[in-house]
Order: structure tokens, then C-alpha cells, then sequence
């Protein structure tokens, strides 16, 4: 079995950051990648970032390049995602999740195991 809890979300001013991390337990994760998804009120689940365990390999979704970096500290089994220059837009429950094929993979139903969410609130 795998957990994922997330932390670090919270309410923020347009322009600010903030950094969410998510801690991973019950399993090695060297064969697993893992990203981060989001969802908003109303919408659908949307995939944001994700990096492969082994090599730091990332891929982000085009509307938050230059703005988000994920990284991960394997030594806490702990992904992170920076996220700067903060747009009411991103306001949404952000998620992280886990899968065994690759760090390119956006697919909701590809992930195998996900976090309970934390809550990001951009005001303007």
C-alpha cells in the first residue's frame, strides 16, 4: 500500500507563493513518478507537473512554466512544488499522485495512487 499526504497550501495574494509537499510512504519509489494535479470548482481534474524518481526528469503543463518547479528529496521520500507568481487561476485543490510508467504521463486514470489534497486559494 502507498500514501500521499500533501501539505503547504493555504491562502495567498495574486503574485505570492507558496510551496506544497507532498510525503510519500509504504513502498520504494524508485520505479514510480510523481506529480501533481489540480482541480477547481466545477472543473475537471487537470494534470500540473510531475518528475521521475530516478534522474529528476520534469514535465509541466504550458500555463505554469516559468512559474512552478517540482523537485523531489529522495532522502525524505518527498516531492515539493514551488509555486510562484500565484494567479487567481490556480486556485484550486491540489493533488499528488503516483504512477509506474513515466514523468510525462498527464492521463488521470494512469495514476495508481493519490494524496487527499490540500486547498490553494489565490485572492486578487
Amino acid at each position: 500500500q502507498v500514501q500521499l499526504v500533501e501539505s503547504g497550501g493555504g491562502l495567498v495574494q495574486a503574485g505570492g507563493s507558496l510551496r506544497l509537499s507532498c510525503a510519500a510512504s509504504g513502498r520504494t519509489f524508485s520505479s514510480y513518478a510523481i506529480a501533481w494535479f489540480r482541480q477547481a470548482p466545477g472543473k475537471e481534474r487537470e494534470f500540473v507537473a510531475a518528475i521521475s524518481w530516478i534522474g529528476g526528469h520534469t514535465y509541466y503543463v504550458d500555463s505554469v512554466k516559468g512559474r512552478f518547479t517540482i523537485s523531489r528529496d529522495n532522502a525524505k521520500n518527498t516531492v515539493y512544488l514551488q509555486m510562484n507568481s500565484l494567479k487567481p487561476e490556480d486556485t484550486a485543490v491540489y493533488y499528488c499522485a503516483a504512477n509506474r510508467l513515466n514523468h510525462r504521463v498527464v492521463a488521470v486514470h494512469e495514476y495508481d495512487y493519490w494524496g487527499q489534497g490540500t486547498q490553494v486559494t489565490v485572492s486578487s
